[in-house]
């Protein structure tokens, strides 16, 4: 046990020393706070930002196009990591309202998808934003089984299969509209891969499907009888969107996901055939298919093309009308501007 001898002078000296310990005891923790504050700020400012980049895309096992072309040429990568982005993985969807319910999750940060899914989950209510249009006047084919109808009007009564939520589908409900054959035709969902044995097999009279697989379908001998490019309006685009949340840790992420896009759309026109020939390696389809399904002057090098602006505005007025969209909305509210 501590004894203290306590007189006049020793209690005036132990005061002082008290005061003066005191003072840098609490000198010392209120800096030791300060940096510490410090190091929980600046800790918690980089938890804000994400270090992993999620993006998801439909179609076949590896990204094409301008996401595709970028990832191949390493720009995604490399421009992504001047933002701090340090990893990027890939999730593929086999259609777009898969996607969409991936974006609602949280599970994927940023969506490459066709236009009807992604209007319609932004008609939903869901914070969603368009950063790009990709890709305008793709292309959807209708295709019969061999020795089936032949027309429009020898539909009456049969099925046509589609996946539902695509672009794809948007085209043949506005065709059945325009042609006056709603209530004539069965309008079935049947994804992709499927089609073609469905087609065989005689289960569906047609078959509503992507700028790549009609050229395809046709090229093995079944037949077309209809094409979006003979009808204003009724082809689709391909959209870039993100969720709100994700863009609120990373403002300035459009901006840098338009240049990087941007520089491997050009890069990709300077060396066609390098880049059709991956593609073709990519999808799996011959070379002069991807070739026709994918004509380079629909590859925009801006984000907001006017021709694929006004495209994207027609189909979301039909999507409305048909209470397909639970909701319309002014397309310029959704788009990030190219300033931001």
């Amino acid at each position: 046990m501590l004894s203290f001898a306590v007189g006049t002078g020793s209690v005036s000296q132990t005061r002082l020393s008290t005061v003066v310990v005191c003072f840098l005891l609490l000198l010392t923790t209120a800096c030791n706070q300060g940096s510490s504050n410090s190091r929980v700020q600046a800790e918690n400012i980089s938890a804000t930002i994400p270090s992993t980049l999620r993006i998801g895309y439909v179609g076949s096992a590896e990204p094409t196009g301008p996401l595709g072309w970028a990832k191949k040429k390493g720009i995604l990568e490399s421009e992504l990591q001047k933002s701090g982005i340090q990893n990027i993985t890939f999730a593929r969807f086999s259609n777009g309202p898969d996607l969409n319910e991936s974006l609602v999750a949280g599970q994927i940060d940023v969506g490459f998808l066709g236009d009807t899914p992604a209007i319609v989950l932004r008609a939903r209510g869901i914070n969603t934003r368009l950063l790009r249009i990709t890709q305008f006047n793709n292309t959807a084919w209708l295709v019969t089984k061999k020795n089936g109808p032949r027309s429009l009007t020898q539909l009456k009564g049969e099925k046509i299969a589609t996946q539902k939520g695509s672009y794809m589908h948007r085209y043949v409900l506005g065709l059945l509209d325009q042609t006056k054959l709603t209530k004539d035709v069965k309008v079935v969902h049947l994804m992709s891969t499927e089609a073609k044995s469905a087609l065989e097999r005689g289960d569906i009279a047609a078959y509503a499907t992507s700028s790549d697989m009609g050229p395809f379908l046709k090229s093995q001998g079944f037949p077309v009888i209809d094409s979006s490019a003979d009808h204003n309006g009724l082809s689709g685009t391909s959209l870039v969107v993100a969720t709100e949340k994700f863009l609120a840790k990373q403002p300035d992420f459009p901006q840098k996901l338009n240049t990087l896009l941007t520089k491997s759309v050009k890069d990709l026109k300077a060396n066609s055939e390098e880049y059709y020939k991956y593609h073709a390696q990519t999808s799996k389809y011959p070379v002069e298919i991807i070739k026709t399904s994918y004509p380079l002057n629909q590859i925009p090098e801006q984000p907001f093309p006017s021709e694929g602006v006004k495209l994207l505005e027609g189909t979301k007025k039909f999507l409305v009308s048909q209470h397909l969209a639970q909701s319309d909305f002014p397309l310029t509210d959704w788009m990030v501007k190219e300033s931001q």
